[in-house]
């Protein structure tokens, strides 16, 4: 089987990030690598002739059949991608007009409108979640809490910050995160900040061994990364969400996506309607 990447353009007439996402879904069904190339704001048969060059001479370069995903609504932009060289999977298509039939009803065949939304409120939610999570990151701060929609706790490194912002920038989430450090396993406590929000907290975990690893890119050769004491505050931690009766999850074989959608079925926020 060959190791050489095949590659797969993702044509959008907004920013693509969508359909980026949902190719990689479709795309990881396959055990063979692929390089994306996103392609966005085409919404110009101007635009759509000159990707299409680009995607015809990558073909006769390479001698590779290029995959090519689009989600264009203009029908003339998108004819032109439509018999460009390659395999050409339009997901508009695909899932627009079966659901057109299902609902008895046009789509407004709006461009860019998943993305035309910076005046609604689920917007603004998003952007103040984010500004919330950027303040409340690492135990910065303890100001507004109550707030929050979740608290998530756990050793450095175990993917609290990511997880906080995936949270708040696709769900329009509230998510603090705090440390546990050398301290509280000293005291057997939580931080004090957190003792009145205990039914907001949810844990992450990682194995010792992954932990060493992911410290030691950071801080190389220190005792912060040193296996002996990542093992002793992993166990320490653990210890005390089961005390505390803190649901929680090892991120160690986790992608961000997986560990959101556990918290999200643990704090089951009504935030999906649309």
């Amino acid at each position: 089987m060959s190791t050489k990447p095949r590659t797969v353009f993702i044509v959008s007439d907004g920013t693509g990030i969508t359909a980026e996402t949902f190719s990689q879904s479709i795309l990881a069904q396959f055990e063979i690598p692929f390089k994306l190339s996103r392609k966005p704001f085409i919404d110009t048969v101007d635009k759509a002739h000159q990707v299409s060059r680009e995607i015809k001479d990558y073909a006769k370069q390479s001698g590779i059949e290029p995959i090519v995903f689009t989600t264009l609504v203009n029908p003339e932009v998108n004819q032109v991608l439509r018999q460009t060289q390659g395999l050409v999977l339009d997901m508009f298509q695909t899932f627009i007009v079966p659901l057109e039939k299902a609902l008895g009803q046009p789509s407004n065949h709006a461009i860019g409108r998943f993305h035309n939304n910076a005046d609604t409120q689920s917007y603004k939610n998003r952007i103040e979640a984010i500004n919330f999570s950027l303040a409340h990151d690492d135990g910065q701060s303890n100001q507004n809490l109550a707030d929050a929609d979740v608290i998530l706790v756990g050793v450095s490194r175990s993917g609290k910050t990511p997880t906080s912002l995936y949270l708040a920038m696709q769900y329009g989430l509230k998510s603090a995160n705090y440390p546990l450090i050398p301290d509280d396993f000293e005291r057997s406590q939580l931080p004090p900040d957190l003792h009145p929000y205990k039914k907001k907290l949810f844990g992450l975990t990682i194995d010792p061994m992954r932990l060493s690893e992911i410290r030691n890119e950071r801080r190389p050769g220190s005792n912060y990364a040193k296996l002996e004491n990542c093992r002793y505050e992993v166990s320490e931690a653990e210890a005390m969400m089961r005390k505390n009766n803190i649901s929680w999850l090892s991120t160690t074989n986790k992608s961000i996506e997986e560990i959101a959608t556990t918290i999200l079925q643990h704090i089951n926020p009504d935030r999906n309607t649309y």
